[in-house]
């Protein structure tokens, strides 16, 4: 099949939804299809940029459809401008990552609630049109599907592929040393005073470290607050693959504090549940989800602390999760299942 993948980002740059777009073209395309991604990364003299096994072509203001012809386009929203080029093609297959809400801490500045409110609505004005044409609308869970109040209303239509990882790049069963693992972008929206606040409490009781993996513009604020409540944190900035994936196999327990339904899944719980890491997160649908497969899911500060202790004292129960965890992904969360389920959508519309 000849595919276009549109999404408003690609790789170098770093997020949760490029790093499955790219890793689902390149899947497609060593699968024998001709896989082409339509973003905004790429050269400004608008050709293509040859890739291993994909071709990237440069859309830099999304207005007008790229002149490419496919037997499938499928669009990556929550950002909508980049699927509204494609919402007179067909057959259309949309990706639905995650709900539009805008924190009330945007990069750094405070944003009136009021003026967030507006945007969101603007995105479901613009969103909705594109879900009533679309052929299949795609979730990466059943329960983030069942609580948006946008995907609500096109259950009929939704199917769940979920995120994966590739299991092989993941060491299992390393000894696990004394530190809780953080890792992912440092912003205001990811929750991460609710995980410094409940290692404040966890301190006192145990010599745990908090290791803070990743980078972003609440950065300063964190580690102010970390030494403010003097926890022993330790915050690296973005490592290199080989590092991350040595941290997160080490680590005692991975903990996701988002509360935001901005973070819809959490590639990393995969790969800390690859690496037989247990996992510890918050109740987003979605989210909790994903993480029950191979941890635990929280509700308060106190709790998180309460539960990151229990792990702490029994290393039967992280031994059990980190086992449990490991098997989800090598059952539900391959490359190889997701790009099965993904053909399968694909053959039901072209």
């Amino acid at each position: 099949m000849k595919i276009i993948q549109v999404s408003p980002y690609f790789p170098p740059h770093l997020g949760g939804v490029e790093y499955h777009v790219k890793e689902l073209a390149d899947g497609l395309a060593k699968r024998g299809h001709q896989v082409t991604v339509a973003s905004s990364c790429g050269r400004w003299n608008n050709g293509f940029v040859r890739i291993p096994s994909i071709d990237l072509f440069y859309v830099p203001i999304p207005i007008k459809r790229p002149n490419l012809e496919a037997d499938i386009y499928h669009s990556h929203v929550p950002s909508p401008l980049f699927a509204f080029m494609l919402r007179d093609s067909s057959p259309h297959v949309v990706t639905y990552h995650n709900d539009v809400v805008i924190p009330g801490n945007l990069n750094g500045h405070y944003l009136p609630r009021s003026i967030g409110a507006a945007v969101e609505g603007v995105n479901r004005k613009i969103i909705r049109p594109i879900l009533d044409r679309a052929k299949i609308v795609i979730s990466t869970t059943k329960s983030y599907a069942e609580t948006s109040p946008v995907l609500k209303d096109y259950i009929h239509k939704t199917k769940i592929v979920p995120n994966a990882v590739d299991v092989s790049l993941y060491p299992r069963k390393r000894e696990k040393r004394g530190y809780v693992l953080y890792a992912g972008r440092l912003l205001h929206y990811k929750g991460i005073e609710s995980l410094i606040q409940a290692m404040s409490e966890v301190q006192k009781k145990a010599d745990l470290e908090l290791v803070l993996v990743g980078d972003g513009y609440d950065r300063s604020r964190l580690e102010e607050m970390a030494r403010k409540l003097k926890i022993r944190a330790r915050f690296t900035g973005r490592l290199d693959r080989s590092r991350f994936i040595d941290t997160l196999s080490h680590a005692e327990v991975l903990v996701l504090p988002t509360q935001n339904r901005l973070e819809a899944f959490g590639i990393v719980l995969l790969e800390a549940m690859a690496c037989e890491t247990p996992v510890l997160a918050f109740k987003t649908p979605g989210v909790a989800e994903v993480a029950g497969e191979g941890g635990m899911i929280y509700s308060s500060p106190g709790e998180l602390g309460e539960m990151i202790l229990e792990l702490h004292e029994s290393p039967n129960l992280r031994m059990n999760l980190g086992r449990k965890g490991r098997m989800a992904v090598e059952e539900k969360y391959s490359w190889p299942r997701a790009l099965d389920m993904m053909e399968s959508v694909y053959r039901e519309v072209a």
